[in-house]
């Protein structure tokens, strides 16, 4: 899941294909479904993300009450709106109007605070949860943004790798060479420098044992010369999410894929392409394609359907990019790896979005 940052953008203002009384307002290569006439191009506004979870007060002023997602109705979410793909809310609210929202949108500020909006964090269900521990040393995962919201994370034409996002549950391994000791936990406890102590029912523990992940992260270890090895891999199949690519999530042996791997080596972290530095020891996502970056066609990559399963069974949830050569930032300040989220994806029925 990204970051949440409720910043003022410029907007661009398109016409609505099926609608007259709509309008669409692109902010980055996300678009908002608008009230014509509400904004110009070239106008400043508050972009609010997917994922926000709105204060009452603020869900009233804006007239969408009864209207988000979630058992409260109070969380931003994609929504077809007369055709089109809409995706967060452009708005001005009250508690701003005093604000030079032009100066701020050139600053970056970020008014969630402000606005009382808040990051929905998904439910953790029991097979996924456990008793934890202190994991100050877990080599972590990151958040990775979507390219609609930073569209310059790439260059035209750099040599990219594209592959599918999956929809499971993130299972972080960390590794320890000195103490042959493996910690594994998911994404949420793990950015809170937790681990999941083992145990026969944990979701996560029965994957990495199952595919025999901690034997494959200490024999890289040994080859590459690293203190601490990171196996990064999603837990798939039925009672995980939604879209279960035909596995079982609580069979003895559930869906596993990874899809990145990192090391501390001489003390420095470096990502390794899973693929390549696995070579066949463990299943990786698939790649759909590698090449020079091209926007339209990685956005276009991120609809149709799943590949995992080598048999299309249901819709895909989207793709990753990164470069070829692993690279830092200055767009985002960190690691250069982005995210496309596809459409359909988004306005499925009955989806579920756990941990």
């Amino acid at each position: 899941m990204s970051t949440l940052r409720v910043t003022a953008e410029q907007l661009t203002i398109l016409e609505h294909p099926n609608a007259d009384a709509l309008e669409l307002a692109q902010v980055g290569l996300y678009r908002a479904v608008v009230a014509r006439g509400a904004y110009r191009t070239g106008e400043t506004a508050v972009y609010i993300p997917e994922q926000a979870v709105l204060p009452a007060g603020l869900i009233e002023e804006l007239g969408l009450t009864g209207r988000l997602a979630g058992g409260d109705a109070n969380r931003v979410r994609a929504v077809r709106l007369r055709g089109e793909l809409s995706q967060g809310i452009v708005c001005r609210p009250g508690a701003l109007a005093g604000v030079d929202l032009a100066a701020a949108a050139a600053a970056g500020e970020d008014f969630a605070e402000l606005l009382g909006i808040t990051k929905w964090q998904p439910p953790i269900p029991t097979a996924m949860s456990g008793e934890v521990e202190a994991a100050p040393d877990l080599l972590p995962w990151v958040d990775v943004e979507n390219l609609k919201r930073f569209p310059d994370v790439f260059a035209p034409g750099e040599p990219v790798v594209v592959t599918e996002k999956v929809h499971g549950s993130c299972c972080l391994l960390t590794f320890h060479a000195d103490s042959g000791e493996v910690q594994v936990s998911s994404k949420g406890i793990g950015a809170q420098g937790l681990a999941l102590k083992e145990d026969g029912v944990n979701l996560y523990w029965r994957a990495v044992r199952a595919h025999g992940v901690p034997e494959v992260a200490a024999r890289l270890a040994e080859r590459l010369g690293a203190s601490r090895v990171g196996v990064f891999g999603e837990v798939f199949g039925t009672g995980v999410q939604d879209l279960t690519y035909g596995e079982q999530g609580r069979a003895e042996l559930p869906g596993y894929a990874v899809f990145d791997v990192s090391a501390l080596i001489d003390g420095r972290p470096v990502w390794l392409d899973a693929a390549e530095v696995l070579d066949g020891a463990l299943p990786v996502v698939p790649e759909l394609w590698r090449g020079p970056y091209d926007a339209d066609r990685v956005l276009a990559s991120a609809e149709g359907r799943e590949t995992l399963s080598g048999r299309g069974l249901h819709v895909r949830e989207g793709v990753v990019v990164r470069p070829q050569t692993e690279r830092h930032s200055p767009v985002l300040g960190g690691r250069a790896i982005a995210k496309a989220v596809g459409g359909g994806y988004l306005t499925r029925k009955g989806g579920t979005e756990y941990e």
